[in-house]
């Protein structure tokens, strides 16, 4: 009998369209040898991939389903697809791309911004990346963005070097149930000394039901180089279980900057539990902006290795959580090397007897003496049958460190709420302005048109629901 899941669910308009299904290929339900097998025939793949797979299925298959966090109890895996192949291939051109995919990525507005503000646009439906495009001058730069699966092929010997070796297939039962799975994603690699000016932008869409998704994502920021890259992820409402296991890898070298801004923005039949590291060699920089919506569990707590001196860390993250959903999220840092720093700013907001969950690590080694290091966690409840919590670890294996740490959880002030109606301000747009001013650090630091669809995702989400 087929596990279902039921939620409520708020009516997102664009974001649950569903597409009729149009696959070349679609795995049996549950996870064997024999589709891992033919997942890795399918794209052609050289033997130490398969190899890899294979391991992370041993792997897999011994570890147990993690008690520490939220339930996952109710999460079959066995029920789920884990390979969709849509019915096209990799195109350079949106009208190649068959019209409801195109349409699909069109509704999402991933077209508008690729002509205005983005340097290159790659486009995943399901298990596999339909389009992809870069500016051409940055091709002469030496800067190389395509998908995984074609940089396995074209550039074998880098994917080869770093590809799950900073999420490994034993780190915990999803790390390598990914391993054994992983499907589309994006490989992003930034020569020594260039600066992206534009950003990039990846969008992973899941349309098929009953479906996972396990894209990976690897980007590697040479010497002195940069980047911004953005990642969008969405889902329509289906009635069955859905799950995501992406796996990002991060590698910011000496003197480099990356930005990683991701908006997740999940339906509520969806089990989130993503893993993103970043590991930051001296004097370099990375910067994570993190916005997550929907989905009826997440887990997800990008990690930063800060293993060179001076590297910097810096973390700004929203989350929120409604009716029914259990959003456990946070940061990890650890501090490996002198004189590096790092700033979290998390903020949550809950409402209708959602959960919003801060989890927290911040870890300072032995030989790393003079850090600096500051986490600040902000709690939103929107109602007194919501539920907030906080959980920041703090490790210090050294007493020559400085550290901040500050936690709020509260309430829409009475008073706050009364002195907007006073200015003619009806009571709901009253909440909901002082739920955007809460957001506004995470918002300012997204480039305009994400900053624009935070806040409509915002909206959607209060809309009939405050009062």
């Amino acid at each position: 009998m087929e596990t279902r899941t039921h939620v409520e669910d708020v009516d997102r308009g664009i974001y649950d369209v569903i597409d009729k299904e149009n696959h070349s290929y679609k795995s049996k339900k549950g996870l064997t040898e024999e589709i891992v097998v033919e997942m890795s025939k399918e794209k052609k793949e050289p033997q130490w991939m398969l190899d890899l797979r294979l391991k992370s299925l041993r792997i897999y298959k011994k570890k147990p389903i993690p008690t520490w966090g939220a339930d996952l109890s109710e999460l079959d895996i066995d029920g789920i697809i884990h390979y969709v192949k849509p019915n096209t291939e990799l195109n350079e051109s949106w009208e190649e791309v068959p019209s409801d995919m195109k349409n699909t990525f069109d509704r999402l507005g991933i077209q508008e911004a690729e002509k205005a503000s983005l340097a290159g646009v790659g486009a995943q439906y399901d298990s596999e990346v339909v389009y992809h495009k870069v500016n051409k001058e940055l091709e002469k730069l030496g800067v190389i963005y395509t998908d995984i699966e074609t940089a396995v092929k074209e550039h074998e010997e880098i994917v080869k070097k770093y590809f799950m070796k900073l999420i490994t297939p034993n780190d915990h039962k999803f790390s390598a149930l990914h391993g054994a799975v992983w499907s589309g994603g994006s490989f992003v690699y930034v020569p020594k000394g260039v600066h992206v000016e534009l950003p990039l932008q990846s969008y992973f869409r899941l349309n098929a039901k009953g479906a996972g998704q396990f894209e990976h994502t690897m980007i590697i920021v040479e010497e002195g180089a940069s980047l911004h890259f953005i990642e969008g992820c969405s889902a329509p409402k289906h009635t069955e279980q859905a799950l995501h296991a992406g796996a990002v890898e991060l590698f910011v070298k000496k003197g480099a900057k990356l930005r990683y801004s991701t908006i997740e923005n999940w339906s509520r039949n969806m089990y989130n539990l993503n893993t993103k590291r970043c590991v930051v060699d001296e004097d370099g920089t990375i910067e994570w902006v993190s916005g997550s919506f929907g989905s009826k569990v997440s887990m997800l707590y990008p990690m930063s290795i800060l293993r060179g001196e001076r590297a910097r860390c810096e973390f700004t993250g929203i989350s929120f959580a409604s009716t029914g959903q259990y959003l456990d999220t946070g940061a990890k840092v650890v501090h490996a090397a002198p004189y590096t720093t790092s700033i979290v700013n998390s903020k949550s907001i809950s409402k209708n007897g959602g959960t919003a969950f801060y989890r927290g690590l911040l870890k300072v080694a032995p030989n790393a003496h003079s850090v600096k290091a500051t986490v600040n966690c902000e709690s939103l409840m929107l109602d007194n049958i919501s539920k907030s919590d906080t959980v920041p670890t703090i490790e210090l294996l050294n007493d020559q460190v400085d550290i901040g740490h500050e936690a709020k959880i509260g309430r829409i002030s009475d008073e706050t709420i009364f002195y907007l109606m006073s200015r003619g301000i009806d009571e709901e747009e009253a909440k909901a302005m002082v739920v955007r001013g809460f957001v506004e650090p995470i918002s300012k630091e997204l480039p305009l048109e994400y900053a624009v669809e935070l806040n409509h995702l915002i909206q959607l989400e209060l809309e009939g629901t405050i009062g």
